[in-house]
C-alpha cells in the first residue's frame, strides 16, 4: 500500500512537472508571438511613414494633373523619382526588399518619365505608376488613408485607376475633361 501511494505520489510530481513545463512553454510562445507582433505593426508603422514622401510627391503629381497643370506634374515627378531614389527598404524584413526594389526601380521610372513629357504621356505614366504606388502601400503600409479610385472611360473604356488623398473624385487621368468620371473601389487605411 505505502508503495502504490509512493508510486501515485511520484507519478502526480512527473505530471505536475510536465504540465509546468507545457504551461511555461505556452506562456513563453505567446509572449514570442506577441512580441513578433508589435515588432510587425512597428515595422508597418515605420514603413508607412518611410513613404511619406513618395505619397507627398504622387499626390502632387495626381493634383497637377487633376488641374491640367503639365509644368508642376513634371517638377513633381522629378521630385517623386528623388523620393524614390531616397527610399531606404533595408529597414522591411529581407522577403520584402526585393518585391520593393523592383517597385521602386518601375515607379522612379514613372516619375522621371512624368517629369520630361507632355500632359499626355504623363498621364499614362501617372496611371502605371499609381499600380505600383498602391502595390508599396500593401508592402510597407500608409501614413494615411488613401482612396484607391477608378475611371472605366480612361484609355479606350479599357478603364484607369489612382489613389487620392481625398473621397472626392477628381479625376487626373482626364482633367477638366472628365473631372467627375470615377468612384472609390478600396479605402486603404493607416
Amino acid at each position: 500500500m505505502k508503495t502504490t501511494l509512493l508510486t501515485i505520489g511520484l507519478a502526480l510530481t512527473i505530471i505536475s512537472c510536465n504540465n509546468s513545463k507545457t504551461e511555461q512553454k505556452a506562456a513563453d510562445n505567446t509572449a514570442e508571438t506577441a512580441a513578433k507582433a508589435e515588432n510587425t505593426a512597428t515595422n508597418d508603422q515605420e514603413g508607412g511613414k518611410a513613404i511619406t514622401p513618395v505619397l507627398d510627391a504622387y499626390l502632387a503629381v495626381k493634383n497637377a494633373l487633376v488641374n491640367d497643370n503639365q509644368e508642376e506634374a513634371a517638377k513633381a515627378g522629378g521630385t517623386l523619382a528623388t523620393a524614390l531614389e531616397g527610399l531606404d527598404i533595408s529597414q522591411f524584413d529581407a522577403d520584402k526588399q526585393t518585391e520593393l526594389q523592383e517597385i521602386v526601380e518601375v515607379a522612379k521610372n514613372h516619375g522621371e518619365h512624368i517629369a520630361e513629357s507632355e500632359i499626355g504621356h504623363q498621364r499614362e505614366h501617372f496611371e502605371a505608376l499609381s499600380q505600383d504606388i498602391k502595390d508599396m502601400t500593401a508592402i510597407v503600409g500608409t501614413d494615411r488613408a488613401l482612396y484607391y479610385q477608378y475611371c472605366p472611360m480612361y484609355n479606350d473604356n479599357k478603364g484607369g485607376m489612382w489613389l487620392s488623398a481625398s473621397e472626392e473624385i477628381k479625376n487626373p487621368l482626364f482633367g477638366a475633361k472628365m473631372m467627375k468620371c470615377g468612384k472609390v473601389q478600396e479605402v486603404i487605411s493607416l
